[in-house]
């Protein structure tokens, strides 16, 4: 039976731990310099020592980012960056600059490079060229089908990873130029301010009218959430499936690694998950933009957008019976489990108190 790796993101310490200690077979994290996540907490020296450190022990592969394009005035720093990371044993090197790929490989002939996700890899003859300038694993590109990812899989002899759960791109990833072009702070850079999560007017440029599509948020993609068809992405023959998230919480990679360990164990136990709809309730709670099965089911359009909001919509609880506007009180029935400490919107205003049965 073909043993498939569960990938965590890490943005800090707490948050690598979280992962390893809920299943993960493997941690990508990021360091100081040369990520695409600039903005998240990420990995000075001695932390990456550390990190490698406490999941070697655990029998862990850490994974570190390269993977913004390089200026040329920037090898010589990314070349002693990378003799760190090699020194230490960390297990992979995600790139996502060919031209660094070659040069690195000849410099370290044993070492693991992935091509990352910004490379854009959409087709065969993609992964085959990324094989012969030295890559061990390909990232595909996440406007694949599961279709076209079994072909790849059928086809080649290197690993194929794919991201299962978390944000997509509204562009293909590595290359949209939104973010330099308007704000002057580029995604290729690991600087995205994420322009697609803004609110935008739909107008004829005919008439100057504009024309209500029901919501603001026309760029903003729902999260993707695989638990629906995770037999299928692991009938393909992948090798690693990853969750995306390095600038999320400790307690998100930890709900979500766990609930995808459970789906991954249950299918090679039983060829079947059978506990789904508990699963993706659980990863609903922890953060939702909505899901969709994305473009690995063949999804576009609507399916993807999430017109009405960008960020963490929660899970429904309740439905409000009635509004006292004398005494500023409301009347809630609840349809899901309420509990201490949880967050409660009601679209706009403060809750002070809650009464229950008087």
């Amino acid at each position: 039976m073909q043993k498939f790796e569960l990938l965590s993101p890490a943005g800090s310490m707490e948050a690598l731990k979280a992962g390893i200690q809920n299943g993960a077979d493997a941690i990508y994290l990021g360091g100081s310099s040369f990520g695409a996540r600039a903005s998240a907490t990420n990995f000075d020296n001695d932390e990456l020592i550390e990190a490698v450190r406490y999941a070697s022990l655990r029998n862990v592969n850490i994974f570190v980012t390269v993977n913004t394009s390089v200026k040329e005035t920037e090898i010589e720093e990314l070349i002693s960056y990378t003799d760190f990371l090699y020194k230490i044993g960390v297990s992979a090197i995600i790139l996502s600059d060919i031209g660094m790929a070659s040069l690195l490989r000849s410099r370290y002939p044993n070492m693991e490079f992935h091509a990352s996700t910004q490379i854009s890899a959409h087709s065969l003859n993609d992964v085959l060229e990324l094989k012969k300038v030295g890559f061990d694993r390909v990232v595909v590109a996440r406007e694949l089908s599961v279709e076209e990812i079994k072909k790849i899989c059928d086809t080649v002899d290197i690993d194929i990873e794919v991201f299962i759960h978390g944000a997509i791109c509204v562009s293909y990833s590595g290359q949209c130029l939104m973010s330099s072009m308007l704000g002057e702070r580029s995604g290729n850079r690991g600087r995205c301010a994420q322009p697609c999560r803004q609110s935008y007017k739909l107008i004829n440029k005919t008439t100057g009218k504009i024309i209500d599509v029901n919501g603001n948020y026309l760029l903003s993609p729902k999260d993707l959430c695989s638990i629906d068809n995770i037999e299928k992405i692991l009938d393909t023959g992948v090798k690693s499936l990853k969750i995306e998230g390095r600038m999320k919480r400790p307690e998100y990679v930890a709900v979500v690694t766990s609930r995808y360990r459970k789906a991954i164990d249950n299918y090679i136990e039983n060829k079947v998950t059978t506990n789904k709809k508990e699963l993706k309730d659980d990863l609903e709670a922890i953060f939702n933009r909505k899901f969709t099965s994305g473009y690995l089911m063949s999804k576009n359009g609507s399916d993807i957008i999430n017109l009405d909001k960008p960020n963490n919509i929660g899970v429904k609880v309740g439905e409000v019976l009635s509004f006292n506007q004398k005494k500023n009180k409301l009347k809630i029935k609840l349809c899901g489990k309420l509990s201490k400490g949880d967050g409660i919107n009601l679209g706009g205003g403060n809750i002070g108190r809650i009464i229950k049965n008087g």
